[in-house]
């Protein structure tokens, strides 16, 4: 100290109030600061003496990342300022504006935030002091070494070494806890995962079994799982890169007529049985990358695309875009069965218009073209020449708490598949959902469907939602066109119970047809309750109620009872 107090005779007594000044205002910032500069050492240094105490008491490495990447990112560079006029938030009525503009244009002591302002009104700590402190000393040691400031007192240097013994502690602090950040840092990068991709998981339990007449003689209790891993990378902070895993041994509640046969059909089909193998053998079902383009978002589908994906669904706590643990139990009561038409590879585009006004809010513009056998160059297959579907959907806001949205899609299917496979999702021609009077094609051809979907939200504690859907179907070469339809209504109770529990009922009409001679229209009610144990399980017991299988009232109503537990990571 005796070095910088009697080599500093050539520095400015305005040191002194520049040093207290950086204290007091330059690095009077929060303790979780979210705007840094390189050049603002204080606040900085403030974030990086704090860090080592979160770090401490983390319990996930997650957790730790986040923490070096706001360090990391709250660091970043920002260039001197060189005129006080250059902040935003300081007024030359400022009481210390003078001592301020001599810490920027002539001593260069501070960098201010990113976005142009000082906030010289917040309050600071100890620590906050002791490193603004430093680094205006650090500041003093420049300005001896050049030689270039005018002649300062005795008095004043005496005062800088009172402050500096002050805050020796808090300084010693500070940099034992920068050397442990630091380390810190060094170990997480050269473990982590990736510095570009997280892995997310989701694991569910279900214990399922089926009720009401042959169906109860058909099933057996059963305990199923489905397994999903998620490798989720991002290379310029806005894209997404979807890898998933996926691997089960879900198979599908038996439902059986009067006939003693099975139904093959999608009635009651649940969701963690969809991307389910039967066997925990391990596929890769789905392979996307999202990005923005200009003010579009363009999706692109490898593998595994499908069309709720990319479209707005407007079924707020029954649809899980992941298709399996957080939403409804059926594939039904989650979204409209018009987006279970085609599936697997292709593009898709969302496209924002119109300014909104009043009570119109901005709308877009949503296209898509999902193809299934599109890695398959022989005749009848790839891109273009197999199965496909083409969506358009409009999608409106009225005010905050209503969504809407029109849906057509054109597709076309060769013989053997079905109209609601969602791309071959369930053991090829499979249907997803729907009777299998909705879902038969004894020859190719080609379908329109039509959909209305809406959501409305009229308090936080309340959701509605519902959907209709018709389809008109031409078969090639026969007589045997037929039209399908489907609805659906559903009313969620959001945090009922307990801050993130879902109550839910949802009840409709599968998809069905009537040109095949069998009247009557299978409806489905289906209850759930989601409990969240913790961020990262949920319970969810319910009940589907199945009425008229195979869309004949001489079949007798089948129930199944699930109990869902969810894991996620």
């Amino acid at each position: 100290m005796s070095n910088l107090l009697w080599k500093s005779l050539v520095v400015s007594p305005a040191v002194l109030g520049a040093t207290l000044l950086v204290s007091a205002a330059a690095i009077a910032a929060p303790n979780t600061t979210t705007e840094l500069s390189s050049a603002e050492i204080p606040a900085a240094t403030t974030e990086v003496a704090q860090q080592p105490e979160v770090l401490a008491q983390a319990t996930k490495d997650s957790q730790v990342l986040d923490q070096v990447k706001r360090y990391s990112t709250d660091t970043g560079s920002q260039s001197q300022v060189t005129s006080v006029s250059q902040f935003t938030d300081v007024q030359p009525t400022d009481w210390a504006f003078q001592s301020l503009q001599s810490l920027v244009e002539r001593y260069g002591c501070i960098a201010g935030y990113p976005n142009g302002t000082f906030r010289g009104n917040r309050a600071l700590s100890r620590y906050e002091f002791a490193a603004g402190l430093n680094a205006c000393l650090d500041r003093v040691n420049e300005l001896i070494a050049t030689a270039t400031a005018d002649v300062v007192t005795k008095q004043d240097l005496a005062t800088l070494q009172r402050l500096q013994e002050e805050f020796s502690a808090e300084l010693a602090t500070l940099r034992g806890r920068v050397d442990s950040l630091e380390a810190r840092t060094a170990e997480l990068e050269a473990n982590q995962f990736s510095t570009t991709t997280k892995l997310q998981g989701e694991a569910i339990f279900a214990l399922t079994d089926g009720f009401g007449g042959r169906t109860s003689n058909a099933n057996r209790a059963a305990f199923q799982n489905r397994v999903r891993l998620n490798l989720q990378s991002s290379f310029t902070g806005r894209d997404i890169l979807t890898t998933r895993l996926s691997a089960g041994n879900a198979n599908r509640v038996n439902v059986r007529g009067n006939d003693g046969n099975n139904f093959t059909d999608g009635t009651g089909l649940q969701t963690f049985n969809v991307g389910s193998t039967g066997d925990n053998s391990v596929n890769l079902d789905r392979l996307t990358y999202e990005a923005p383009i200009g003010p579009a978002q363009v999706y692109l589908a490898a593998t595994g695309g499908q069309h709720s994906h990319y479209a707005a669904v407007n079924n707020p706590y029954f649809f899980d875009k992941s298709d399996g643990g957080n939403g409804a139990l059926t594939t039904f009561s989650a979204e409209n069965p018009i987006y279970r038409i085609g599936g697997g590879s292709g593009l898709a585009l969302n496209v924002p218009f119109g300014q909104g006004g009043g009570i119109l809010k901005p709308s877009s513009l949503t296209l898509g073209y999902l193809a299934t056998n599109a890695n398959d160059p022989n005749p009848g297959n790839g891109l273009f020449d197999g199965n496909y579907a083409a969506l358009g959907q409009l999608n409106f806001s009225l005010g905050d708490r209503v969504a809407l949205a029109a849906t057509y899609v054109h597709g076309y299917h060769g013989a053997g598949s079905s109209l609601f496979d969602q791309g071959g999702a369930l053991n090829g021609a499979l249907p997803v959902v729907g009777t299998s009077q909705a879902n038969s094609l004894s020859a190719s051809g080609n379908s329109n469907s039509y959909g209305l979907s809406a959501a409305f939200r009229p308090s936080d504690k309340l959701s509605i939602s519902g959907f209709v859907s018709y389809h008109d179907v031409t078969l090639l070469g026969n007589n045997n066109d037929k039209e399908a339809w489907s609805y659906g209504i559903g009313v969620a109770l959001p945090d009922f119970g307990k801050k993130g529990n879902v109550l839910g009922i949802f009840g409709g009409a599968q998809p069905y047809s009537r040109q095949s001679g069998a009247s009557s229209i299978p409806y489905q009610v289906e209850g759930f309750y989601k409990y969240r144990v913790s961020d990262n399980v949920s319970i969810t017991p319910g009940v589907i109620w199945l009425s008229s299988p195979g869309q004949s009232d001489n079949n007798d109503d089948a129930f199944i009872g699930t109990l869902r537990t969810t894991f996620t990571f």
